[in-house]
């Protein structure tokens, strides 16, 4: 499951080079961005169901993904919420370099 979340959340933070594959695949990847939060939450929550019974890879790879996907709501959480602010918008100017690792590790897990 976490590798479905992995590329969903990799072609989000890709949105702006996939126009240079496909025109299509950019089209699909602006519709999920509007999701952004939702899907972030859900690869956090999935982070902790899989934490123990997933690959480790799986799980670090989602828990980056949900943190840059959830930047703007990340000060909301008490005591941690403006540390992880600051991680994800540093980890934000690598967000397509992610992104692309993101993808590739997904569909690694499904094979």
């Amino acid at each position: 499951m976490l590798e479905y979340i992995n590329i969903i959340g990799g072609l989000i933070l890709c949105v702006g080079i996939l126009g240079v594959v496909s025109k299509n695949l950019e089209k699909i990847a602006k519709w999920l961005g509007g999701f952004h939060f939702i899907i972030g939450i859900i690869a956090w929550i999935m982070v902790a169901l899989y934490f123990g019974d997933s690959e480790f890879i799986q799980v670090v790879m989602a828990f980056i993904v949900g943190l840059i996907l959830l930047v703007g709501i990340l000060p909301a959480i008490p005591a941690l919420g403006k540390s992880l602010e600051k991680l994800a918008k540093w980890l934000g100017s690598f967000q397509t370099l992610i992104g692309i690792i993101a993808i590739i590790v997904g569909i690694w897990g499904l094979l």
